[in-house]
């Protein structure tokens, strides 16, 4: 590298997050409990400021910088957007979860901002270790959040479980990556590519994709290799299950995209294979188990691996799909974010509204929360005219045009089937007898106000899903 050469500018928004995310951290060590607020509005202002910069070094073409190993595209400047709107929301929502719950709050708003910048980091990698160190540094971040709460048996539980799944696959991942480094010669995804092109080491090659399609498929949690995700959203606070909900699908979505689609996208017809299987075992079983499920954090976990199945059957469809992909994770990121930031809104330092039963009756008792809450679900279950049901639509229209057609059929009837557990919260909402248990968190009017325009966006771009439809389309354009 050539330091005359040095491009910082690609990578200015992530300087600017790192900076903001230590200072935020030291500031953080001067402050009592009651303080705590200062953390809170610094962290916001830390995410808002690297999307101001972000927006500052908008490109209409890719660039590269640090010996190609980080790139600033289309892609990856919607997937930055979406994830810093994404983690402000989870802040939002959580302030007062995280306060009258007495979570380590300067460790949840430190964490989540380096969970942050691995995200970040993902989604701009051009070289395998860039992409493998920014997984890394959003992993660590994810496990320490997920234990935040330490007498808590399930949450140690689920932050272990996780953490040793979670090393198994990134010792598969780096296993995969050697082999292809062995194929191939480089770790560069352009030049990895260029060289797929030419047949060399086919088995090494091939070899080297099932390890790191198997990777993918752990930090999607697609069937089998979706363990951790229902203990996880159980175990860990609310707080923490929604930010592992929301921002890093997109991170993941566009991880996969980076090593399948610019950097092994001559093997196309050999993931898609793969990505079949997992994505048709993933709506299976996601959906089955959800319906079985009491605990709504439980629920909401089994329908996240049905939703990473729509994920993976999108990237089938060819450049459409790639598209198609994209919007679908914004599309759960933003009904994710809804149904967790309800949740946390309806729990208090005595009473977690974790069960289905919690909601008994919630129409009675605020009538707005629970039509909040029926958004969340009948999008997440891709009725129309929410934005779930276009998100579904896209994937199928894609898949169709690839010819996939009894994957498409599959993928509704699933869908169907799904649409019951969705219904049940609704119903238990509006048609069963007020909950005794449950309790309301005085929430302020920035997360009401906040939720509220969540929930708008759900109906505005699913009855006009064009405009986000054109960023996705674009952002593909700059980077293919």
């Amino acid at each position: 590298m050539n330091w005359a050469d040095l491009n910082l500018i690609p990578a200015a928004p992530e300087m600017v997050l790192a900076t903001a995310l230590f200072t935020v951290l030291l500031v953080d060590l001067w402050l009592n409990d009651r303080q705590r607020w200062i953390t809170y509005a610094l962290s916001i202002l830390a995410v808002a400021l690297t999307a101001a910069v972000q927006w500052g070094v908008w490109v209409k073409e890719p660039v590269e910088t640090f010996s190609h190993m980080f790139v600033l595209d289309g892609f990856a400047q919607l997937a930055k957007m979406a994830m810093y709107a994404a983690v402000i929301a989870v802040f939002v929502y959580s302030k007062a979860y995280v306060q009258v719950r007495q979570i380590y709050q300067g460790e949840f708003y430190t964490l989540s901002l380096f969970g942050l910048l691995g995200m970040c980091v993902m989604v701009s990698a051009n070289h395998f270790l860039t992409l493998y160190v920014g997984l890394e540094i959003l992993s660590l971040s994810l496990y320490a959040l997920i234990a935040l709460r330490r007498e808590d048996g399930n949450a140690a539980e689920a932050a272990l479980k996780y953490f040793v799944l979670g090393a198994l696959a990134s010792g598969l991942l780096l296993y995969g990556i050697s082999l292809i480094y062995g194929a191939t010669g480089s770790l560069q995804l352009g030049e990895v590519l260029a060289a797929t092109q030419q047949g060399d080491n086919p088995w090494l090659l091939k070899l080297g994709l099932v390890f790191v399609v198997v990777a993918i498929a752990f930090k999607l949690g697609a069937v089998p290799f979706h363990m951790w995700v229902p203990d996880v959203y159980q175990g860990a606070p609310t707080a923490v299950a929604a930010l592992v909900g929301t921002a890093p699908k997109i991170a993941a979505t566009v991880f996969t995209f980076r090593i399948l689609v610019t950097g092994l996208g001559t093997s196309y017809g050999d993931w898609t294979q793969m990505f079949q299987l997992l994505a048709i075992a993933s709506l299976l079983v996601g959906n089955l188990a959800a319906i079985m499920q009491t605990n709504i954090k439980r629920m909401l976990a089994y329908s996240t691996i049905s939703h990473m199945g729509f994920i993976l059957l999108a990237f089938m469809g060819g450049t459409e799909g790639f598209a198609a992909a994209m919007y679908y994770a914004i599309t759960y990121a933003l009904m994710g974010a809804l149904a967790f930031g309800v949740l946390m809104l309806l729990s208090d330092e005595q009473h977690e509204c974790e069960n289905i039963a919690d909601l008994a009756g919630l129409n009675q008792k605020n009538a707005w929360y629970a039509f909040l809450m029926l958004l969340a679900m009948f999008s997440m279950a891709g009725i129309p005219p929410l934005m779930g049901f276009y998100a579904k639509f896209a994937v199928i229209k894609a898949l169709l045009g690839q010819g996939h057609v009894w994957v498409s059929v599959f993928a509704v009837v699933m869908s169907l089937i799904g649409a019951f557990y969705y219904l049940r919260v609704v119903k238990t909402m509006y048609f069963d007898e007020p909950s005794q248990t449950g309790a309301t968190v005085q929430s302020g009017f920035d997360a009401r106000l906040l939720l509220s325009v969540n929930a708008l966006l759900l109906l505005a771009w699913g009855v006009m899903p064009q405009a986000v439809v054109d960023w996705c389309i674009r952002a593909l354009q700059t980077t293919l």
